[in-house]
Parts: C-alpha cells; sequence; structure tokens
C-alpha cells in the first residue's frame, strides 16, 4: 500500500538533511506544502515530488545560464 503523506522525520530521512531545516523552512515559508493534522506536520508525497521537480528544473536553468 503506498502512502499519501510522510511524516517530518521521514521527509528529512528521505532527503538526508535535519528535520530542522524543515522546521526553519516552514518558518520563513520555503519548501514543499505541508498540512498540520492534529498538531503533527505532515507532507503529502505529491507535494515533495512537485518540490523536487521544481528543484531540478531551477538546477538545469542555472546550469543553461552558466554555459
Amino acid at each position: 500500500m503506498k502512502r499519501n503523506c510522510l511524516t517530518q522525520k521521514e521527509l528529512a530521512d528521505r532527503w538526508t538533511i535535519s528535520h530542522r531545516t524543515l522546521e526553519r523552512w516552514r518558518w520563513a515559508g520555503e519548501g514543499p506544502a505541508y498540512m498540520k493534522l492534529g498538531g503533527r506536520v505532515v507532507y503529502r508525497v505529491c507535494d515533495i515530488e512537485a518540490f523536487e521537480l521544481e528543484a531540478i528544473k531551477a538546477t538545469a536553468e542555472q546550469q543553461v545560464q552558466l554555459s
């Protein structure tokens, strides 16, 4: 069964970053969209994948500009 949401810790593990980085991003209005359910922060997998795709596009665009 495919999961629809990841916790902050699960997303931090997926990206090999600190969960504190995700907290800072939320505070700054950055990073992927998230939901608060019962005081718990969760990230929908579709939002995570969309954020990753945008990061890939941004990186590719930067490389084209440097050439």
